[in-house]
C-alpha cells in the first residue's frame, strides 16, 4: 500500500468510510509554437519518480490528520469552505463517455466538480490536487462517503507527473481544471484576494510558501508593474496605474490598492465596472505564477491520458483560455508546423481531438442562479490511440 507523507496526502479515518487578443512582446510566457515544452524543462523541480510496476491504483492511503506546514489552517478552514461549483452538469456529461477507472480533478477545490463524478458511477476512482490547504481539508471532508474511491493530495497541479507516478496511477481516464479563484478565497477578506474588504494584500493559494501581493507590488520598478498588468491583467491603462503605485508605495492592504488603480484611470473607464478588476487578477496571476505554470499541467495531463479520455479545462480569464487554447490546438494538430490550409508534411502526429468548437459558456440559467460563472470558458478534448498510448 502507498503511503504518502501527511504534509502530501489527506484521507478520512477508517470509521467514516461508509458511504481582444492582444500583441504581447517576447517572453517566458510565449516562448514559440510549443510553449510548454520549454516551460517544463525550467519549471521541474525534481527527477520523475518511477514506482513499482503495479496494476492499478490503490487510493487507501495512510489515514492521518492534516499536520505539517498549513496543515492547521486546513482543518480549522474545513466547515466554511463552501463553493458552488460551475458548469457542473456540462463537466459530468462530458466525462459521462470516458473508460471506467481513475479521473484527476487538478483543481478539487471544495470537492463539489469531485463528488458529482464519483456519484455519476460507481466504478470510478478520483484523486483531487489543490494547493490550498483549506480547498485540501474541505474536498477531503465532502468525499470522505467515497473511502478508498477518493484520494486528496496538496501539490501544485504543474507537479502532476510526480505525483501520479508516486501514486502508482495507471493511464487517466479523465483530467479536470476549474482555474480561477473560489468564492470561499474571495469572501475571505484575510486572503487578500478581493477589493471589496480592507485587509493585506496576500492573494497566495498556498499560504505557507513564495512572496505575497504586497511584497510583490513594493519590490517590482515602475515599468516591471506595468508590464506585468499588461501580459497578466490587459490593463489599458497599465503604465498610468503602474506610476501611482509606485508613487505610493509602500501599498500594503487591498482597499488602499482599489483606491489608487482607481484615481489612476479616466471616469469613463471607471463606469465601465471597476477598474481594480484586472489589477487584482494580474496580481494573483503573477503570485501563484499561474500562466506559467498552466502550460506544463495541460501538456502532462494530455499525456497521463488513455486512449478515449478527456481533458476539460474551464478557465476566467483571456490569458488562461488563450493559454489553455495554445495547448489543446498544439496537441490537436501534434505540433504540425505546415501551412493551413495545406496537407501535413512534416510527420506531426495529433495526440487529442477537440470535442467542441471554440469555448463553451455557462448557460443562461446557471447566470441567472450564479453570477459568477459569468467569464468562465469551457474546453475539452479526447485522447487519441497513438503509438505511446497503444494498449500493449
Amino acid at each position: 500500500m502507498m503511503t504518502l507523507s501527511p504534509e502530501r496526502a489527506y484521507t478520512q479515518p477508517l470509521d467514516q468510510q461508509d458511504g481582444s487578443p492582444l500583441l504581447h512582446p517576447p517572453s517566458p510566457m510565449y516562448p514559440g509554437r510549443n510553449p510548454g515544452t520549454v516551460l517544463a524543462e525550467g519549471l521541474r523541480m525534481s527527477p520523475p519518480i518511477v514506482p513499482e510496476p503495479r496494476p492499478g491504483l490503490e487510493l487507501e492511503l495512510d489515514p492521518k490528520p492534516c499536520s505539517g506546514p498549513g496543515g492547521g489552517i486546513a482543518q480549522a478552514g474545513a466547515a466554511s469552505f463552501k463553493h458552488r461549483p460551475v458548469m457542473l452538469e456540462e463537466v459530468v456529461d462530458l466525462f459521462a463517455a470516458v473508460p471506467e477507472g481513475v479521473l484527476l480533478d487538478a483543481t478539487v477545490g471544495a470537492g463539489g466538480h469531485a463528488r458529482a463524478l464519483l456519484e455519476a458511477s460507481p466504478d470510478r476512482q478520483l484523486i483531487g490536487f489543490d494547493r490550498d490547504s483549506e480547498a485540501v481539508a474541505a474536498a477531503t471532508e465532502a468525499l470522505a462517503s467515497f473511502g478508498t474511491r477518493a484520494a486528496v493530495v496538496k501539490c501544485r497541479f504543474d507537479h502532476l507527473d510526480e505525483v501520479l507516478a508516486e501514486l502508482g496511477a495507471p493511464p487517466l481516464s479523465g483530467v479536470l481544471f476549474d482555474l480561477g479563484v473560489s468564492s470561499p478565497q474571495l469572501d475571505r477578506p484575510e486572503r487578500g484576494f478581493s477589493y471589496r474588504f480592507s485587509a493585506p494584500l496576500d492573494m497566495r493559494m498556498d499560504r505557507t510558501e513564495g512572496m505575497t501581493a504586497t511584497e510583490l507590488l513594493n519590490a517590482r520598478t515602475e515599468e516591471q508593474l506595468a508590464q506585468l498588468f499588461w501580459l497578466h491583467g490587459e490593463t489599458r491603462f497599465a503604465r498610468r496605474i503602474a506610476a501611482a503605485i509606485v508613487a505610493a508605495r509602500p501599498v500594503t492592504t487591498t482597499l488602499a490598492l482599489a483606491e489608487l488603480v482607481s484615481s489612476a484611470v479616466p471616469a469613463a473607464a471607471r463606469r465601465r465596472g471597476h477598474p481594480a478588476k484586472r489589477v487584482f487578477q494580474a496580481l494573483r496571476a503573477a503570485v501563484n505564477s499561474e500562466l506559467e505554470t498552466l502550460p506544463v499541467a495541460v501538456d502532462a495531463a494530455i499525456g497521463q491520458l488513455a486512449p478515449g479520455g478527456r481533458i476539460v479545462v474551464i478557465s476566467y480569464h483571456s490569458g488562461e483560455d488563450r493559454a489553455v487554447k495554445g495547448r489543446l490546438t498544439d496537441a490537436a494538430t501534434g505540433g504540425c508546423t505546415c501551412p493551413p490550409g495545406f496537407p501535413c508534411v512534416c510527420g506531426a502526429v495529433p495526440r487529442v481531438r477537440l470535442l467542441n468548437r471554440g469555448a463553451r459558456k455557462p448557460s443562461a440559467t446557471e447566470l441567472e442562479s450564479n453570477p459568477r460563472a459569468q467569464s468562465a470558458r469551457l474546453r475539452a478534448a479526447e485522447a487519441l490511440v497513438t503509438e505511446e498510448r497503444r494498449p500493449q
